[in-house]
């Protein structure tokens, strides 16, 4: 199993360095150090004993998505969906550009595959995995985490759908919508002179 990892470390570093400049290279090999120890502690959320914590956003979502309790202003709802877009990332709405080069790319992919390697080889020492995982909560757990998850995001995409009926300016709508002016500020339409 040791020279399983190695080999696999040693052919993405490879890889890695044939696809980048120096600091692409130092980027990538960063990368795989800060991920290779969630990586080999894999086993111990199969165990139940390391585990991912839900946000108070996302357990307050699973509880009532629907909920509008302090939701009367557009501040409100702006600030219910940014806790919500910590917890869960951007929503899809939001344009999100790679600006990195192709090497860039290559060597983020070569560190991705190097952490899946090592956390897919640091699971296997668990004999019977899936068994092990129902025993200890683990699957449990990881299916309440997907739940809130569900939730958190169809609560957000529920409050951006009020903020929009209620227009708001994005982030309490969709990052596409334009609000309407005001009354007040509103062209007035062309009317044409009496004549006497």
């Amino acid at each position: 199993m040791t020279l399983r990892v190695f080999l696999i470390v040693l052919t993405a570093a490879g890889l890695v360095a044939a696809c980048g400049t120096g600091k692409t290279v130092r980027r990538s090999a960063d990368r795989v150090g800060s991920g290779i120890g969630d990586a080999v502690t894999a086993p111990l959320e199969d165990l139940n004993l390391k585990r991912t914590e839900i946000p108070a956003s996302l357990t307050a979502a699973t509880v009532n998505p629907y909920d509008m309790t302090g939701m009367v202003r557009c501040e409100s709802i702006a600030a219910e969906v940014g806790r919500l877009d910590a917890a869960l990332g951007p929503d899809l709405d939001e344009v999100r550009k790679d600006e990195r080069r192709w090497n860039e790319k290559g060597a983020d992919a070569a560190a991705n595959a190097t952490l899946g390697a090592v956390r897919g080889t640091a699971t296997d020492v668990v004999p019977f995995r899936s068994w092990v995982r129902r025993l200890t909560g683990a699957e449990r757990h990881s299916k309440a985490v997907q739940a809130a998850i569900k939730a958190g995001t169809t609560r957000r995409a529920y409050l951006k759908g009020v903020g929009m009926r209620m227009n708001c300016a994005p982030p309490a709508a969709p990052a596409w919508f334009v609000p309407e002016p005001p009354p007040t500020q509103r062209a007035k339409p062309f009317s044409r002179p009496k004549r006497n």
